[in-house]
């Protein structure tokens, strides 16, 4: 029933959603690009239309007084970006055998422009030995939804370039605030 009303919405709204819910038990979600405020309500009703059980990261500012329990209770996980080595681990450990989950990466770590995506994801799912799903919100096609699962090889070029086909076109919100498909260590190979 919240499917069909979260689908509903997202036609009351103006979008159309594409894909279906991946067949994996477990994933890791893509979400790009992020340049708005209401990327986060459409990538819950996304994952409610295409019944997943989500579970995301943000920064741990959001899970304050106030709206801290809600975050919480729609999945949030709190991350603080000035230690977040064990957060890898972390996400691992919530894909339980059984229960289906999917763990959702706001890739760009921020609604500003940056010069490379966050590398967390990557390294989540080849821990977990998960596929990544590519979510995304155009607004400029007025669709949303997500792309079929793509099995990380480890040959990071080779994945990064099946991302960059994939969200090639697709326009956030604010497109000036987007940046490229590409991870860090493909500027600079020592660093990741």
């Amino acid at each position: 029933m919240i499917g069909r009303l979260s689908r509903w919405i997202l036609r009351r709204l103006g979008f159309e959603l594409v894909g279906r819910r991946p067949d994996a038990e477990h994933t890791v979600m893509v979400a790009s690009p992020h340049t708005s405020n209401w990327d986060f309500p459409m990538a819950l009703l996304i994952g409610s239309a295409l019944d997943l059980r989500m579970r995301w990261l943000a920064k741990r500012e959001m899970f304050g007084p106030g709206y801290g329990w809600l975050f919480r209770r729609l999945g949030g996980i709190p991350v603080d970006r000035g230690s977040a080595g064990s957060v890898v681990d972390d996400m691992v450990d919530l894909f339980t055998p059984g229960q289906r989950t999917t763990v959702v990466v706001p890739v760009s770590g921020t609604r500003g422009h940056t010069p490379y995506w966050k590398s967390g994801f990557y390294r989540i799912a080849r821990a977990a030995h998960v596929p990544v799903v590519p979510a995304f919100v155009d607004y400029q096609r007025r669709t949303c939804g997500v792309g079929e699962p793509i099995e990380l090889t480890g040959d990071v070029d080779a994945d990064m370039d099946r991302f960059r086909t994939f969200y090639d076109g697709i326009v956030g919100k604010y497109p000036e605030n987007d940046g490229p498909v590409r991870l860090r260590s493909e500027i600079d190979p020592g660093d990741g």
